[in-house]
């Protein structure tokens, strides 16, 4: 990933968790916006990554709509096999399909997960993946 767009994205993560933290709607919707503005900006481009959409989808509010945007990262993520990433987003949009209520395509997802995180050296992911599988 292009280190200029990696720090970006990583200054407006850490911009957004304080104004959401400090319940500040204003300056989350503007950062929001900037972030999702970076994403697309790169879609389907060379410095497409699915960092810049797994971050996006961390600060949707919409479960759906991070749904789809968890999605498009883990699509990024396969193309350029990444079992890191793979394995992080999968998480991720496994958490927000139970939310929706689609705790099967979760599970299909998990399993995916699992088998993707198998040579990934992050043991917490891992046993995260295989807990909320089991829990399913």
């Amino acid at each position: 990933m292009n280190t200029k767009i990696y720090k970006r994205v990583l200054s407006l993560a850490e911009s957004l968790l304080k104004a959401a933290n400090k319940q500040d709607q204003v300056t989350f919707d503007a950062l929001y916006a900037e972030l999702e503005s970076i994403c697309k900006e790169h879609e389907g481009q060379e410095k497409d990554h699915p960092v810049q959409w797994e971050t996006l989808g961390d600060f949707t509010e919409d479960y759906a709509k991070a749904a789809k945007i968890y999605r498009k990262a883990l699509a990024l993520a396969d193309a350029i096999e990444s079992a890191d990433f793979q394995s992080s987003v999968a998480l991720s949009l496994a958490n927000m399909l139970i939310e929706l209520g689609e705790k099967q395509e979760a599970k299909l997802v998990l399993q995916k997960a699992k088998l993707d995180c198998a040579n990934i050296e992050d043991k917490a992911l891992k046993n995260e993946i295989h807990d909320l599988l089991m829990s399913l």
